[in-house]
């Protein structure tokens, strides 16, 4: 049996002594993490990470609320090391319409080019939605991908909807809290193969 978090972010931003925490990991008999890139810096580490420790694998991706200092060059690095030793995804990439002041057209622009440059070089995406579950359907429609929801909180129609696309539904910590009606509904009714292991860490429980 081998256990997966198949969504993470173990940097220094958030970690003093990441060598630690990977011992932690492994004696917790997690046999592998993928490290998630979120901005150019979070996505530097991730390559040092993959190249350093036999149990991390990494995605590299620009998320919805990181890019304030995004610059259209990131895409050309982006396709320079999609296809890097150990780079299992795309990731984390989507859309996050929750802040008020939300430039969504730069989101769905950003989206869609890394979607595309995921087409290109047959690669899995992980996907970050929140306050904003149609558009990403709508979207992800388009492409002929496979990858994940991660730290899905959509209802049970859309997680089969994502399903018949090819995507897993990533769950994590929050499906142990008494009052999460919504992804206990989810997994109750749905396959265990359609079931991704997720932490988020350090950010959910």
């Amino acid at each position: 049996l081998m256990f997966i978090d198949t969504h993470c972010h173990i940097t220094s931003e958030d970690y003093d002594d990441i060598s630690l925490i990977i011992e932690k990991i492994k004696s917790a008999g997690v046999n592998k993490i993928i490290v998630n890139g979120t901005d150019m810096k979070s996505n530097l580490e991730v390559l040092e990470l993959v190249s350093k420790y036999d149990i991390v694998y990494g995605a590299l991706g620009f998320h919805p609320t990181e890019l304030d200092n995004f610059q259209d060059s990131d895409f050309l690095w982006l396709e320079e090391h999609v296809m890097d030793d150990k780079i299992v995804a795309i990731g984390e990439i989507g859309l996050d319409y929750h802040y008020e002041n939300t430039d969504k057209n730069k989101q769905n622009i950003v989206f869609r080019k890394q979607l595309e440059i995921a087409e290109k070089y047959n690669k899995p995406v992980i996907i970050h939605s929140r306050d904003a579950s149609q558009d990403t359907l709508d979207i992800l429609k388009e492409y002929n991908l496979k990858g994940s929801l991660h730290c899905f909180s959509g209802s049970l129609e859309m997680a089969r909807e994502y399903i018949k696309l090819g995507y897993l539904i990533g769950v994590g910590g929050v499906v142990t809290f008494k009052n999460a009606k919504n992804i206990i509904n989810v997994i109750e009714n749905i396959d265990l193969e359609y079931i991704l292991l997720e932490t988020d860490a350090p950010y959910l429980t």
